[in-house]
């Protein structure tokens, strides 16, 4: 997914074709996605061969529906996304809730993705033995997948059955200090592709030790999973995980809040969304906060935002959503962005920024 948003963020061209639907995981319900995709395809077709010409209008289409083609609803998590242009026919699935929308722009748009990836929810439990480890990657309380090969990683090589070496405590731990440096590494190139944060679930033992040969420590909870849980099923496993996570998440997002909060009283605080933009541009813009599931169409006049109603979203020279084109401008000059919850900005229009100067 990172690597995805890396290559799609930057990309401009003259239809950019952005389609963003919720999705099912379980049969029945996932054979109301099919019906539901099609729709949307059948929306970016109307606007397209209103604005553009034919054979573009035409050729572009041709790309949604062969991509169409290729999506297996079985294999559905939250939400899908389609990316298509004249040279680019892509998708991707997201463990998070969207709202239904065809976005077509000189663009795409990537707030969703840029969502999924900061948000602290979706994250790895390592189910950590000295004899076995296994990779589940998670969401809130779900299991999106078990990630497959190496994994699970059986330790052959590093555990010693031999009374001598067993009687030497300092023997057994370096051994069981190198499977765990092998499954750090083996973790670090899964997370190389899709960085979230991991959960370590073993004993305490386990733990530290894994801590200490740990090369990214920084991406690990600085909590932890108790129990030796390797054999159970990676729901049950899910389940209790997404306590401790969900603990973790709310506590971290009160920090967030509260550094929103010391930038108004420093008055390093925006709100203005034409100031916010004109920040971006001069690199004084360190974090942008949002709301989950604020979306406003605009259009550029001059090099400023005015806002318009959502009856006009499908005109051609509107932006469909303008906050996903400053998430990406500040991400492009170095900046970050929090996602809250609904209502934790309503002093604030849903909408903010922290300066850096």
């Amino acid at each position: 997914m990172n690597l995805q948003l890396k290559e799609l963020k930057d990309i401009i061209s003259e239809n950019c074709v952005t389609i963003i639907l919720n999705t099912h995981r379980t049969h029945p319900e996932n054979k109301k996605d099919a019906l539901a995709l099609k729709n949307l395809i059948k929306e970016a077709e109307r606007r397209l061969f209103a604005d553009e010409n034919k054979r573009d209008a035409k050729e572009l289409v041709q790309r949604l529906l062969d991509l169409e083609s290729e999506i297996d609803h079985n294999h559905n998590l939250e939400s899908l996304i389609l990316f298509v242009n004249e040279d680019i026919a892509q998708y991707t699935r997201l463990p998070i809730s969207v709202e239904n929308r065809v976005v077509i722009d000189h663009t795409f748009a990537t707030r969703d993705v840029v969502r999924a990836l900061h948000i602290e929810t979706n994250y790895y439990v390592l189910v950590l033995s000295q004899r076995k480890t296994r990779l589940i990657e998670a969401f809130n309380d779900k299991v999106v997948a078990e990630i497959g090969e190496p994994f699970p990683i059986d330790n052959t090589r590093f555990y010693s059955t031999s009374g001598v070496k067993l009687s030497n405590a300092s023997k057994q731990t370096n051994l069981i200090g190198e499977f765990f440096n092998r499954i750090d590494k083996e973790v670090n190139k899964i997370r190389k592709d899709n960085p979230l944060p991991v959960l370590i679930c073993t004993e305490e033992s386990n733990y530290h030790e894994y801590l200490k040969i740990a090369d990214q420590k920084h991406s690990i909870y600085d909590t932890y999973l108790n129990k030796n849980r390797v054999d159970e099923k990676a729901h049950a496993i899910v389940t209790e995980a997404w306590n401790i996570v969900k603990e973790y998440t709310i506590q971290k997002n009160n920090i967030r809040k509260a550094e929103l909060q010391k930038a108004v009283s420093r008055n390093k605080f925006m709100s203005d969304t034409n100031e916010i933009w004109q920040g971006i541009k001069q690199g004084r813009i360190q974090t942008l906060f949002i709301e989950q599931g604020k979306f406003q169409p605009a259009i550029w006049d001059n090099d400023k935002i005015q806002y318009v109603s959502d009856e006009y979203r499908d005109t051609k020279e509107v932006v469909d959503d303008i906050y996903d084109e400053l998430i990406e401008a500040n991400m492009n000059y170095g900046g970050d962005v929090v996602f809250l919850p609904k209502g934790d900005l309503s002093e604030f229009n849903g909408f903010g920024a922290i300066t850096r100067y």
